[in-house]
């Protein structure tokens, strides 16, 4: 766990600014000498449970207040935090609770029943709290409850940041925790805020879900600098346009996806609204096509930024608001913490212009909890890769081209091809089955499936999109489905997924 010796930060900003605004949400303000009131009830309460340093507890909710008091509760108390995606259902929860070994099981009320469903597949006995649910189902605790008896008094503390591990896709069937013991590096954060020209008195509009690692990323920076986040619950396109106005937010986070569904609404709407206050619109997390980025320039002028990265290695390529439109297609320039290597498949480096597979190394790099071997084949002499493939400039910025890996990115989440491959091979007049990304112009990627279904066996598109809705979570459900006589392999059955893709590739003006 990090080290105890390290402050708690919220117990420094309740000490140096207890009346500052640490959040609001939904109307309700919260100031930092509250928040952290709260959370040393949380940590407290978690610890009368029996909560040890270095237990994990898993997380699943929207964006709230409530989020904020246990995620600063769990690193207070020495807990490893583990945000779940919120749209998982039955075996995807229960994989990761399972994975993870997870002591402790906290749930907003939407999602209670999620996961009573999935507690028959869970092994162990972890302790289940109900967030803001009245009458959670048998041998579940009440949040509140638990707080009202807790003590205010300030916890023992498990670090500044404290550890994290965050679930993260690949293409091998299940989700990869990302685990940095020691939590995200003081250094990486220093630089960030750097970087992006964060400052205390910033307002930040936590726009996205708080289970994606950027977002609890840039959020968790504003606390560090005893700024103001805003969580937004749900996000919707107009009513983020309104904070902006009402609350001068001046920094934000979003996935391509949601910067397109602002830009979408009517002009009359967008008019409405005064978004001068934004100094940072930060994006990231999936493709920026280059004519959204040019709206989004128009629209946010001096505001926005792009980055690459990933849960596992943070954030590495940084493209500033004076270079949005002079480097087209490009996603930065390395960070000055970050190392690259462009390396080609004998290991060696690649001249300036040339693809090669992206291995980074920085002091902040996660390795996959319980799975040394999958650690271990994305390492090489202390660089890190996640398979994605670039290349650089004579001026030394950078051009993601090509995913060695199969990863669908739509938007802004990761999707296994095949998790969804299975699904549908499981389905009766199934033969073969290949699940790629294709452009979407809204989504950045969407999923498609290309099906050879069984001698004499019929299923329609819609069929098959509806099997895999039942088994799935919507989101990596098929959105069409084109059926093939076959579907091309080598010799050893491998499909040849890069002569399935490149005929929906063509016209695009990318390859990802």
């Amino acid at each position: 766990m990090a080290s105890a010796a390290q402050p708690d930060i919220l117990a420094l900003h309740a000490q140096d600014r207890p009346t500052k605004t640490a959040l609001i949400c939904d109307g309700r303000s919260v100031t930092f000498a509250e928040l952290n009131r709260r959370a040393n009830r949380v940590a407290h309460a978690l610890t009368a449970l029996g909560a040890r340093a270095d237990d994990r507890a898993a997380v699943m909710a929207y964006n709230s207040i409530a989020g904020f008091e246990i995620s600063g509760g769990l690193r207070k108390a020495g807990l490893i935090g583990v945000p779940v995606n919120f749209r998982l259902r039955g075996p995807e929860v229960a994989y990761i609770l399972n994975d993870s070994g997870a002591a402790f099981v906290l749930a907003g009320p939407d999602f209670v029943p999620v996961v009573e469903a999935a507690r028959a597949e869970v092994s162990g006995d972890p302790q289940l709290i109900a967030i803001g649910a009245d009458s959670p189902p048998a041998g579940w605790h009440r949040y509140e409850r638990l707080l009202d008896t807790a003590s205010e008094e300030e916890a023992a503390g498990g670090g500044m940041l404290g550890a994290s591990m965050i679930y993260t896709s690949g293409t091998t069937g299940h989700p990869k925790g990302a685990f940095r013991e020691q939590g995200v590096g003081l250094e990486l954060a220093l630089q960030s805020i750097q970087v992006f020209g964060l400052q205390p008195d910033d307002v930040h509009l936590m726009a996205g879900p708080g289970y994606h690692s950027a977002v609890g990323y840039f959020s968790l920076l504003t606390i560090l600098l005893g700024g103001t986040v805003v969580p937004m619950p749900k996000f919707d396109a107009e009513q983020a346009l309104r904070l902006i106005q009402e609350l001068r937010v001046t920094t934000t986070f979003m996935a391509p996806v949601l910067v397109q569904r602002i830009l979408d609404l009517p002009d009359e709407v967008r008019g409405r609204y005064d978004t001068s206050s934004l100094k940072a619109l930060i994006v990231g997390a999936a493709p920026f096509p280059f004519a959204l980025k040019e709206r989004a320039v128009a629209a946010f002028p001096g505001a926005v930024y792009e980055f690459y990265g990933a849960t596992e290695t943070g954030v590495n390529l940084v493209l500033t608001p004076d270079e949005q439109l002079r480097k087209p297609g490009s996603c930065g320039r390395p960070t000055a913490t970050t190392e690259i290597l462009l390396l080609d498949d004998a290991g060696k480096p690649v001249p300036d212009g040339e693809p090669g597979q992206i291995w980074i190394r920085n002091s902040s790099l996660a390795s996959y909890y319980n799975n040394p071997e999958a650690t271990e084949r994305s390492l090489r002499d202390g660089f890190f890769t996640v398979g994605d493939v670039g290349y650089r400039d004579a001026d030394g910025y950078y051009y993601i081209c090509d995913r060695k890996i199969d990863m669908i990115i739509s938007g802004g989440v990761n999707i296994y091809p095949a998790e969804v491959e299975a699904a549908l091979h499981a389905h009766p007049a199934v033969r073969d089955a290949a699940v790629i990304g294709v452009p979407d112009s809204h989504w950045g990627e969407s999923v498609k499936a290309v099906v050879v279904l069984q001698p004499g066996a019929a299923a329609s598109e819609q069929e098959l999109i509806e099997w895999c809705r039942a088994r799935l979570a919507d989101y990596k459900r098929p959105r069409s489905v084109d059926f093939a006589a076959e579907l091309p392999r080598d010799q050893a059955g491998k499909l040849l997924k890069r002569k399935i893709r490149d005929g929906y590739w063509e016209g695009a003006g990318r390859r990802i």
